[in-house]
């Protein structure tokens, strides 16, 4: 389990599915990730596939808290979900483009 705090380009692992994600923006603060209750680490550990229940975590895609502070890319799927401190993560929308009429 990581205690340390969140920062750019650390690898975190879900312990109860495959899901893989990497830190984008680790917002303010020292939050606890979590990936189907419980929390991620950034060690090896064999994950059972599937244990989770819930929105699965998609492959390349961004996820981020309420405040848009936290920011992780998801670099493998499983079944999650997502959250920060027990608040769930949302897929993070792509911005719209100007018109090129």
């Amino acid at each position: 389990m990581t205690t340390s705090p969140l920062r750019p380009g650390l690898r975190l692992r879900s312990r109860t599915c495959t899901a893989e994600v990497v830190v984008v923006r680790p917002g303010p603060g020292t939050g606890v990730l979590e990936c189907g209750g419980e929390p991620m680490t950034s060690d090896d550990v064999d994950a059972p596939a599937g244990a989770a229940d819930g929105p699965g975590v998609l492959l390349g895609k961004r996820y981020t808290d309420e405040s848009r502070t936290l920011e992780v890319l998801a670099t493998k799927a499983g079944t999650g979900p997502l959250s920060l401190d027990g608040v769930a993560l949302t897929v993070k929308a792509a911005k719209t483009l100007p018109a090129s009429d």
